[in-house]
């Protein structure tokens, strides 16, 4: 690793309801993930985890604190990450590649010429049959893959995803958890990865942030020893069940026996 990549220091975020009410959404919150490293978010619903994420995004800005990316300041900018939300937002009325090169024709590349960007990396994202199809005629699975095809045609060298396979099947999850780990492995992003998943956050991250209940702070930075390249039979293993007894005690009692490994 060569260095910090994207740097969130002391940031604070409030939101407010009325007049009479505010809400402390992120308190001091900070956090750094290195050049080609994957980092995982984890903590309790409404934590803050998605505020944090659009912050770096930049569609929305802190009360406080510095963003960086490569060392420069990136508050409030947005198209300096690819950020892939929660839901897939693929246009039904649009075909896959259709769909995937929206960040290219907003880069003013010509359609043809971007139509055969993306169809050249179909077969990488396991889309190679869908080419032509519309997003309902898609799995769950198939939706997703469009989705990140479509944010690493955004070409940033930081990746925010924000919880891509929370709505996903148990067996369709883990296949795409060892699909997500092979396409990382290729193409080495720097990636800021929100989950409520534990045995998925280990499998995939070089380290764990592990967030306080609102307001959400950093209270933990847990280092994964695991060896790469994974796969997700890993989750058998003694020193991957060890880790997941550490991050469950902390998600269950809020008491983390080491602060850092």
């Amino acid at each position: 690793m060569s260095g910090d990549k994207l740097t969130v220091r002391g940031v604070n975020k409030i939101y407010s309801r009325d007049r009479d009410q505010i809400v402390l959404a992120l308190e001091d919150a900070s956090l750094s993930i290195q050049e080609g490293e994957f980092v995982s978010l984890i903590g309790p619903s409404g934590c803050g985890k998605s505020t944090l994420l659009d912050l770096v995004a930049g569609l929305t800005t802190p009360d406080s604190g510095e963003i960086l990316l490569a060392g420069q300041s990136i508050v409030g900018q947005r198209g300096k990450v690819s950020y892939m939300p929660q839901s897939d937002v693929l246009f039904p009325w649009c075909t896959v590649v259709d769909n995937v090169i929206i960040p290219l024709r907003l880069q003013r590349v010509p359609l043809a010429e971007a139509r055969a960007e993306a169809r050249a990396l179909l077969p990488t994202f396991g889309l190679e049959k869908f080419a032509t199809s519309y997003p309902y005629m898609l799995s769950g699975g198939m939706k997703q893959r469009a989705a990140f095809l479509r944010t690493y045609l955004c070409k940033k060298d930081v990746m925010l995803l924000d919880e891509p396979f929370g709505k996903l099947d148990a067996l369709t999850r883990m296949q795409m958890q060892g699909w997500l780990l092979d396409i990382w492995q290729r193409f080495k992003h720097s990636v800021l990865f929100v989950t409520h998943d534990v045995d998925e956050a280990i499998l995939l991250s070089d380290r764990i942030f592990l967030m306080s209940s609102s307001p959400g702070r950093i209270l933990v930075e847990m280092k994964i020893p695991l060896p790469r390249p994974r796969h997700p039979r890993m989750v058998t293993e003694k020193t991957f069940i060890e880790l997941k007894r550490e991050l469950m005690d902390w998600l269950e009692t809020g008491v983390f026996g080491i602060a850092e490994r």
